[in-house]
């Protein structure tokens, strides 16, 4: 099958460049050029504009910033694809939007499937990222191949909407986890223990978690950089508040967690990394969380 990429950014690009390395057939579009060159310089043929790519292949993925790139982009592009095509939407989006996407793609005779991911960059970047799908199981059967050349985990969640409330879920716990591992660590560094060894007891204990294995390094490296923003941070809490109210879930921690990255939007803007989340409690003790050995980012 011959797919179309849309949105080539941190997570998008590694996506394509899975899928390339698996054999499959790839046109790509980024209204940021440049983000196109190293998946082109993998086999990937360039299309002009979105229209253009819905035109010459058979399906269309889309993995793009916010819910209304992705409505402006595919209104553009779902009444140039074919009849009985598919759209794969691995945005983190909300239910709402899954389901109004999928009425607008019928529309067309088009069949949404909706597909976020979470692990990370680092496991997009080797294949190994967690996959979670949401639709038509004969549909998620299609095109299983491809989610096989993008993750190692796959899960079809059940049937569209679902998708986005689990994924929505993992990524409230990830932020939950960040802010008590940095406060795990200030609290180590605070009496007395070596950074290092703390890390590696607590990666070693039940409190252990993915977070702290993975973004706890970077907070010792220092570099914070994961690959991931305040502003996405705030949009999937902002999701998980919207859960709430609908299922009737009070969420006092998340709701705490979350008024924690809005005053850290407010300190380092909306582009910086979601790690320097921590970086509060740093500059607030003045006392910075290192330690030796760490890597800047992860692979």
């Amino acid at each position: 099958m011959h797919y179309g990429f849309i949105g080539l950014g941190n997570l998008g690009g590694r996506l394509a460049l899975s899928l390339l390395k698996s054999g499959f057939s790839l046109t790509i579009f980024d209204k940021d050029e440049a983000l196109c060159e190293p998946v082109q310089a993998e086999g990937a043929m360039i299309a002009p504009d979105g229209e253009a790519l819905a035109e010459n292949v058979d399906h269309i993925i889309t993995c793009l910033p916010s819910p209304a790139i992705s409505r402006q982009v595919m209104q553009k592009c779902l009444p140039k694809m074919a009849a009985g095509a598919s759209w794969i939407e691995m945005s983190t989006i909300s239910r709402e939007d899954v389901i109004n996407f999928s009425e607008m793609a019928k529309n067309y005779n088009v069949e949404m499937l909706e597909l976020p991911v979470t692990g990370g960059v680092h496991l997009a970047a080797r294949g190994e990222i967690t996959m979670l799908a949401g639709g038509d199981k004969a549909l998620f059967e299609l095109h299983y191949p491809a989610l096989q050349a993008m993750g190692n985990k796959i899960f079809h969640i059940g049937p569209l909407g679902s998708a986005a409330v689990i994924k929505v879920i993992t990524n409230m716990l990830a932020f939950i986890h960040l802010v008590a591992d940095g406060e795990a660590l200030m609290l180590a560094q605070k009496g007395g223990i070596d950074l290092d060894t703390a890390w590696q007891v607590i990666a070693a204990s039940s409190g252990n978690s993915f977070v702290h294995e993975t973004e706890g390094q970077l907070i010792l490296n220092g570099s914070y950089n994961v690959g991931f923003t305040m502003d996405l941070a705030l949009k999937d809490l902002g999701f998980a508040s919207q859960f709430s109210q609908e299922f009737g879930v009070p969420l006092n921690l998340a709701e705490k967690v979350k008024q924690i990255f809005e005053e850290g939007k407010n300190s380092y803007g909306g582009q910086a990394q979601s790690t320097q989340i921590v970086k509060l409690l740093e500059d607030a003790l003045d006392t910075d969380l290192r330690a030796d050995g760490y890597p800047s980012q992860l692979e």
